[in-house]
């Protein structure tokens, strides 16, 4: 992409260019960040640097999970304390934070870096899913939790590993759907209370 001028000169542009290449960061959110590093004291500047630095140097992923982590292998893999034989499948690194903030799963995760999305050249090749079928063969997983997000390439993802491991004696379920504790059946989406009903429980 050609680098925009700017009137503070092209240093400036380029580092517009920068920021404007991450995530959800739009033309204007890219400039107020860039006039911020701007104006940052020396100090602070080189404190930025250096964490940037150290991350792009310490930070690799879990050779189990897949998770980001600072070590070979992650502290939840560590943990001897979790069940190894339920693993939970998610979308990205930023979801096993998640979850582990409920404070309630005990297993471990398996980290796939994205979902199947044909129309952008994103196939089984470039998610974890091969290492995925190996340690639930490997490691004599008893279930699979599929915790995708709920949109159609995350479904399609889970159905995807659902199929390959069809054949395999490995329970797969998938998170729970539909109305939240404490919320009001009208305020819910039709696709919410449909959830609800399909995964509906007895008392």
């Amino acid at each position: 992409m050609e680098q925009q001028t700017h009137p503070y000169g092209p240093s400036v542009g380029r580092l517009i260019e920068e920021f404007s290449q991450m995530p959800g960061v739009g033309r204007k959110s890219a400039e107020r960040l860039a006039l911020y590093v701007v104006n940052l004291k020396k100090p602070a500047a080189a404190r930025l640097i250096q964490a940037i630095d150290a991350v792009k140097r310490n930070i690799r992923r879990c050779q189990i999970c897949h998770t980001l982590t600072e070590s070979d292998v992650c502290e939840v893999c560590a943990d001897p304390r979790r069940d190894a034989h339920v693993v939970c499948v998610v979308e990205q690194p930023k979801d096993v934070i998640s979850l582990e903030a409920s404070g309630v799963f005990q297993g471990r995760y398996h980290v796939l870096h994205g979902c199947l999305s044909p129309l952008n050249g994103i196939g089984p090749e470039q998610l974890t899913i091969a290492s995925l079928v190996h340690r639930v063969r490997a490691q004599e997983v008893t279930e699979l939790v599929m915790a995708t997000n709920p949109t159609l390439e995350g479904d399609g993802t889970a159905l995807y590993i659902s199929n390959l491991l069809a054949s395999d004696n490995v329970r797969i379920t998938r998170l729970a759907r539909g109305i939240a504790s404490g919320s009001v059946l009208e305020f819910a989406n039709k696709e919410m209370l449909a959830d609800a009903l399909r995964g509906r429980q007895s008392f």
